[in-house]
């Protein structure tokens, strides 16, 4: 669990906190004031190792801001930087959340560190001679010529001028060279950009990713509550609370505007009972640590013909594994059948399941179709309205909104094929004893 010490110190018996808080002296309960070590979490500490850019992907309210003020706290104070950089999306942006705000720079250093704040010069000075400049993005030319060997870039996805090939984040990268191992901060609410995905797939670049709810105990309750009923379920609280990166990609199956227009929401009422629930699986080839994913994915389909995506529980991992989790998945959902490929595995996919429990129904399917021609028809489901996702499941929608007709696939799509075999198998096999009728539920 990501807890901070101190929220670990919190939880412990208050005899014990006692004890540990006397055998502290005054110098020391000063010190832990100013401690980020103490009271930051896990993933808002710098990563060990070797590395030029840290990129926190983050949901609104993570502590992102702090995590940047503090993190250039050290460099000064306890690393010996003496020239660093502050860039946000707007001179505002730098004075009233980098700099003056509740998390910002002028917050986090102890009176003796304290810096003088120059707005008219975007500079804060140190007793010791360090400084750090500051930027707004919407004026990359600004960063030609100075020299630095540390930088903070707050709420990056937001900067304008990411397309010009002199944006502010290249500026700096040319002038990031002062000192034994220049460094970037990035801390971002994340949108899918060219940018940023570069950077994040830089072998330099150290990614940490985290949602909202990881700070909540730093946040108000109200805020909480309002998020919730605000974003719950939808495509901006993906992106703005959960942090993820939602992309289209052209010519894909299922746009993501689709399958947020498909998802189940609590204004519809409570999903009706399954005619059918079966559990597809699109199994690995292999053990390796290479292998592929165990695509699992647990569908059902109601009186009305209306599809259902319930659970995505695929795994990473052996035989055992994966037929353990494709056993687990048919008795929690009291599924009536598990749909399995077999078209690499044969009669060991059905061996591995039945090993584990030899009273679960199977039926194995093979592919005589490319994956765009057998998932076509499970596509035109959902723009015709026929299918409805209970909950999100991030990374089978980020495979299914990467299903392009080019069939030319980076990594195999396994969540989003054990979904077109288990649709298919409930809706598209012909075993309805009544015809389709469209049905709205909202």
């Amino acid at each position: 669990m990501d807890q901070s010490r101190a929220e670990r110190f919190a939880r412990l018996p208050q005899r014990e906190k006692d004890r540990l808080l006397q055998g502290m002296s005054a110098e020391d309960l000063e010190a832990m004031k100013w401690d980020w070590g103490f009271w930051g979490r896990p993933k808002q500490q710098p990563p060990e190792g070797e590395w030029r850019n840290w990129l926190i992907l983050a949901g609104r309210g993570f502590g992102k801001t702090r995590t940047g003020a503090e993190w250039l706290k050290k460099k000064i104070m306890h690393e010996g930087v003496r020239r660093a950089a502050a860039i946000a999306p707007t001179s505002q942006d730098v004075r009233d959340v980098m700099v003056e705000g509740e998390s910002g720079l002028l917050r986090v250093f102890p009176p003796d560190w304290q810096p003088e704040w120059w707005p008219s010069k975007n500079k804060l000075e140190f007793p010791n001679g360090a400084v750090i400049l500051c930027y707004p993005a919407t004026e990359p030319d600004r960063l030609r010529g100075p020299q630095f060997e540390a930088a903070w870039c707050d709420e990056m996805a937001a900067w304008d001028h990411l397309s010009d090939p002199y944006n502010a984040w290249i500026q700096l990268g040319l002038g990031l060279r002062l000192g034994k191992r220049p460094q970037a901060l990035i801390t971002t609410t994340p949108r899918p950009l060219k940018l940023v995905r570069r950077i994040a797939s830089d072998p330099a670049t150290v990614v940490t990713t985290g949602s909202t709810y990881e700070n909540r105990n730093n946040l108000a309750p109200d805020f909480i509550k309002s998020i919730e009923e605000q974003f719950a379920g939808t495509r901006v609280g993906r992106q703005e609370i959960y942090a993820e990166i939602l992309d289209d990609v052209p010519g894909a199956l299922w746009p993501r505007d689709l399958i947020e227009q498909q998802r189940w929401n609590s204004d519809m009422g409570r999903p009706p009972k399954m005619k059918r629930t079966v559990v597809a699986v699109d199994p690995a080839v292999s053990n390796s640590e290479d292998a592929d994913e165990t695509g699992i994915v647990v569908v059902g389909v109601d009186v009305n013909n209306q599809g259902f995506v319930i659970a995505d529980v695929s795994v990473h991992g052996t035989s055992d594994e994966w037929g353990k989790a494709v056993v687990r998945a048919y008795n929690d959902f009291q599924a009536d059948r598990v749909v399995a490929e077999v078209n690499n595995g044969g009669d060991l996919v059905q061996k591995v399941i039945q090993t584990v429990d030899p009273n679960v129904p199977f039926k194995a399917v093979r592919a005589t179709r490319g994956k765009i021609k057998r998932a076509e028809p499970v596509s035109a489901l959902y723009e015709q309205g026929r299918v409805w996702h209970l909950g999100m499941f991030p990374q089978l929608e980020d495979q299914m909104s990467r299903f392009t007709p080019d069939e030319e696939f980076e990594d195999s799509p396994d969540r989003a094929d054990a979904l077109v075999w288990g649709l298919t198998e409930v809706i598209l096999t012909k075993r309805q004893p009544k015809p389709f009728k469209k049905v709205s539920y909202i």
